[in-house]
């Protein structure tokens, strides 16, 4: 599990204490800080020592990434306002007719292409979003602004068929937009693009990276709207759910820091990290969430990770060694998408069988309940927290870094594979 660590990691995660008893007076000491003058008091205290730090010259500067665990504790969570149950069946329906309206273009076009794997990934993070957050325009709204990672298209023509705003005539027309009329339906275009939908979409998104840097000048101008008194946009919000592998973009990267410096909180952004791109792993042996993190919070964003669902938490909660936090510090990304493409018993063997301690944590557990431990960007008490707290947060704009399985639900026919991106038909 070691050979392609990340040396950072590893040296945070093996480092000898020559002084446990003096390590721990410390850590007692500013635990009772805490307690005793709060939250504001110790932000103070660290911000004098690290002062301290840099006037005796001694090299260190604090880290930008987190333990590789969710930013918000489960006591923090609030109350899902929904029925889980139905929440649930209802982002299984949207993930089948996503599937059954690309394979059976293809298979009635030839390869015509589209894309299955994304949207799987991306399901629940989007319901979510449509059942508890992102604002229609009603009377009292101007509405709130969305733009959708691309390849995950389907999935929203698969919703709007089970609203009733397209019919099952137009599915089976997807990207065929010039044939369409003739059979009375109307095309279904490749990716969100309202020229070619207009009254479907807001706004294209289909070239990598033009989504993420329009959202930061459209929240923006919102802003401006709002401060020079020609619109009041105050209760507006614009959202963004992009890809991880779109984060390379030049596009995606080059105003963070305008949007942090104007202060941007009605904006958030939804990165959704299967972990691949196109045609491989995004970062194979690193880590693209930790290095995200480290990304957006050097550009002055409010960053929460969503990275463990529910199933963890007792898990977590046993877990009293930090046994966990030192497995995923060696673990990278390309193991991690061996661990979404193998069974439960693998992952018994492979990752929980490192060494006692974790070993120990999987006791009394299930193949079966082993392979069901979900990512936290498929788990909707944990994702409706993240949005939750990024909807409310003040200052900054926010980006919610979600972990999940590319081709989520797709079994061995493509979870978490590299050739799932591709993967068009089933025979």
């Amino acid at each position: 599990m070691n050979a392609h660590s990340s040396p950072q990691l590893a040296a945070l995660a093996d480092a000898v204490d020559p002084d446990p008893q003096e390590t721990a007076e410390w850590r007692e000491a500013f635990a009772a800080l805490v307690a005793a003058h709060g939250a504001g008091r110790a932000r103070q205290m660290l911000d004098e020592l690290a002062r301290v730090a840099r006037q005796q010259r001694i090299g260190w500067q604090p880290e930008l990434s987190t333990p590789y665990v969710n930013t918000i504790a489960v006591e923090e969570q609030p109350v899902f306002p929904g029925d889980l149950a139905i929440e649930e069946r209802l982002g299984a329906l949207m993930r089948w007719n996503a599937l059954a309206m690309v394979v059976r273009a293809n298979h009635s076009y030839g390869e015509l292409g589209g894309h299955i794997a994304s949207y799987a990934s991306a399901a629940d993070l989007f319901e979510v979003g449509f059942n508890h957050f992102f604002h229609a325009r009603d009377a009292g709204h101007g509405g709130d602004l969305v733009f959708f990672q691309p390849h995950s298209s389907p999935g929203v023509y698969a919703r709007a068929y089970l609203e009733g705003r397209l019919t099952e005539n137009d599915l089976l027309h997807y990207r065929q937009e010039l044939s369409a009329p003739a059979a009375g339906a109307r095309g279904l275009s490749s990716y969100p693009h309202p020229y070619l939908m207009p009254d479907f979409w807001q706004f294209p998104t289909g070239s990598m990276g033009i989504g993420p840097i329009s959202s930061i000048y459209h929240a923006r101008f919102m802003r401006y709207l709002t401060d020079r008194k020609l619109l009041d946009c105050t209760p507006r919000k614009v959202w963004g759910v992009f890809g991880d592998g779109e984060m390379d973009e030049p596009e995606s990267m080059s105003a963070l820091t305008l949007a942090a410096r104007e202060k941007l909180d009605n904006l958030v952004w939804v990165v959704n990290c299967n972990l691949q791109r196109l045609d491989g792993p995004v970062r194979g042996n690193g880590r693209i969430i930790d290095e995200l993190e480290k990304l957006f919070a050097g550009a002055g964003w409010n960053v929460i990770k969503l990275v463990w669902g529910s199933d963890w938490d007792g898990l977590f909660a046993r877990d009293t060694t930090g046994a966990l936090a030192r497995a995923f510090a060696h673990t990278v990304d390309g193991q991690m998408q061996t661990f979404a493409a193998k069974d439960g018993r693998f992952n018994r063997d492979s990752f929980f069988g490192q060494n006692e301690e974790l070993a120990r944590l999987a006791q009394g557990m299930t193949d079966e309940q082993i392979d069901r431990l979900k990512r936290g960007g498929h788990d909707l008490v944990k994702i409706h927290a993240a949005y939750a707290a990024a909807a409310a947060h003040a200052g900054q704009p926010t980006v919610i870094l979600a972990h999940t399985k590319k081709g989520y639900g797709m079994g061995s026919a493509g979870q978490g594979r590299m050739t799932t991106h591709s993967q068009k038909k089933f025979e």
